[in-house]
């Protein structure tokens, strides 16, 4: 059976674009321009584009167009037994963030019934307090991780909303998804440049755009900016998702690879600096009204800017209930669409993995999917959802990064990297050249090599966010570890029917979270030797126990 196409290459990049535009581009890059030397993070940031995130962007490409598979059977090409890479990446960031992203995504949906509401009744729900409206009213907060609580049927009907909006957009294949992608990507430019025009024209948003792009020389010195800097751009590009392969494999062989990369990444890009001047003129606004600092009403990165920060303010502007619930309703609706065009995409990558290696038909299986992540999805929607939601997060973030070190040495140290940039340039007027094989072969994996060890002293010397340690245990290191396992397993299938070898991947696991515990109560290096001998023990028991014998055991 032919394989599936863009109807034409406009398609692939606007989809492409939407994949990596998403809430991240809103709330995160423009928080992280502030908080890091304003304007002056460019400088580190373009850098890191131009060494880490187009080169990676570009191989990503090269990958899918070159082998025309999705990424569990892209990487297995390049070399034999590398496909856990590919499953990998689609376990640990298309899969368990699309989980929690569509129930992120679902708090927009509720935002915008709360908004229609707010426009009959004469005032937005949130505007005596967003913070407390947010945590009590949309989430219901509870923060306890092992006390779950009530299930919260307004976050459970936004998951089924997104899910239902998914499952209709890739029912039919990429060429309706390269029809859809031109409205869920232009309608938020259209949205950004309008919050824009509206956000310049308050008064105080001088003070609030200062904020945002004053520039600190100082802080390029900072070692922190720059690896701030190249997280940003790995993360927004979706890197290490799997994605890129799954919708570069739709197009034609002949395919220019060079010019896609740049054009994906600096639309990407610009929208993201663009969402700034929107965001931080606004917080401007809310800043002069209640004479503070916009530091004081620009909150958390992250959500608290989306959900608690930003609504705050629009519930502040002028012109009356009207104006303020028109410009919320087109604030969520933004977000939603930001958030959809995300989601499908990680879904997809998720549909091709699975027929790219089981076979069967797209119908069914985008169906499975979709009901198996709306259930998922269930876990966040109890009154302690946030908190597993934010853990799950953070170590998934540590999986792409893995992913995106694998596949840069991969290539890199174990495969033809003067063939595959002959190929690369070969169908474009750009030309990467060496340059790219240094980014690729030593840049990005220094880069990441360099992340993960600030990352790790980091998470042992101060547990993510002060949480429970056994939440981090379960929904951190024991998620990704497992993850990983199944990655493995899922290369070697052959391996879920011998039960030496199920029995080696638990004793590993159980190692790595043992390990983990170990260096958040005593913080040495003694962890790492439990860790080595676990992993040994897991490796002899797979490889030299045999299945009678366990069963002899059992019995």
């Amino acid at each position: 059976m032919a394989r599936e196409r863009w109807d034409k290459r406009q398609a692939f990049i606007m989809a492409a674009i939407g994949s990596a535009i998403g809430l991240g581009n809103v709330i995160r890059f423009p928080y992280q321009l502030a908080q890091n030397g304003g304007a002056s993070f460019l400088i580190p940031y373009v850098v890191a584009l131009i060494t880490t995130g187009i080169p990676l962007l570009a191989l990503e490409i090269y990958l899918g167009i070159r082998f025309q598979k999705g990424p569990t059977e892209a990487f297995g090409k390049v070399r034999k037994n590398t496909n856990f890479i590919g499953w990998f990446a689609v376990l640990a960031g298309a899969a368990m963030i699309t989980f929690y992203y569509t129930v992120l995504m679902g708090w927009s949906v509720n935002y915008m019934a709360k908004s229609v509401q707010g426009l009959f009744s004469g005032v937005l729900p949130w505007s005596e307090n967003s913070r407390r409206f947010f945590f009590d009213e949309i989430l219901k907060f509870k923060e306890t991780p092992f006390s779950f609580g009530t299930l919260n049927i307004g976050s459970v009907i936004g998951n089924l909303v997104v899910w239902g909006a998914v499952f209709l957009i890739l029912l039919r294949g990429v060429k309706v998804v390269g029809k859809i992608v031109n409205w869920t990507v232009g309608i938020p430019w259209i949205i950004i440049i309008v919050l824009i025009i509206r956000g310049i024209t308050l008064e105080g948003s001088g003070a609030g755009l200062e904020y945002y792009l004053h520039f600190d020389y100082h802080q390029i010195l900072e070692p922190r900016v720059w690896l701030a800097a190249y997280g940003q751009v790995f993360f927004s590009l979706s890197l290490g998702f799997g994605v890129i392969i799954a919708y570069a494999s739709y197009m034609p062989k002949d395919s220019d690879i060079n010019a896609n990369a740049w054009v994906i990444s600096f639309a990407n890009c610009a929208t993201s600096f663009f969402a700034g001047f929107a965001i931080f003129s606004t917080l401007g606004y809310m800043a002069a009204v209640q004479g503070v600092s916009v530091a004081d009403v620009a909150g958390d990165p992250g959500i608290g800017l989306a959900f608690v920060a930003y609504p705050s303010a629009i519930a502040s502007l002028p012109g009356g209930i009207v104006t303020q619930a028109l410009f919320a309703i087109t604030f969520f609706f933004m977000i939603f669409m930001l958030g959809v065009d995300t989601a499908f995409s990680l879904v997809e990558t998720i549909v091709t993995g699975l027929k790219d290696t089981f076979g069967g038909k797209r119908v069914k299986i985008t169906a499975t999917v979709c009901v198996v992540g709306f259930l998922f999805g269930f876990i966040y929607c109890f009154q302690n959802g946030l908190i597993w939601l934010d853990i799950v997060d953070h170590w998934m973030s540590w999986g792409l990064m893995g992913v995106g070190l694998m596949e840069a040495v991969l290539i890199g140290w174990f495969y033809n990297t003067k063939k595959v940039i002959v190929d690369i340039d070969s169908t474009s007027g750009i030309k990467f050249g060496t340059f790219w094989i240094i980014c690729i072969k030593y840049v990005t994996p220094i880069i990441l090599i360099l992340t993960f060890i600030v990352n790790f002293v980091n998470e042992f010397n101060k547990p993510y966010e002060g949480y429970n340690t056994a939440a981090l245990l379960i929904g951190g290191w024991g998620l990704l570890i497992t993850l990983f396992f199944i990655a493995l397993l899922l290369q070697k299938r052959g391996d879920l029917k011998n039960p030496g070898k199920l029995l080696g991947y638990a004793i590993a696991i159980a190692g790595f979270v043992f390990s983990a515990n170990y260096y958040y109560a005593h913080n040495n290096a003694l962890g790492t030797v439990f860790l080595i001998v676990a992993i040994a023990i897991g490796v002899v028991t797979g490889k030299y126990v045999k299945s009678k014998e366990i069963e002899e055991v059992m019995s």
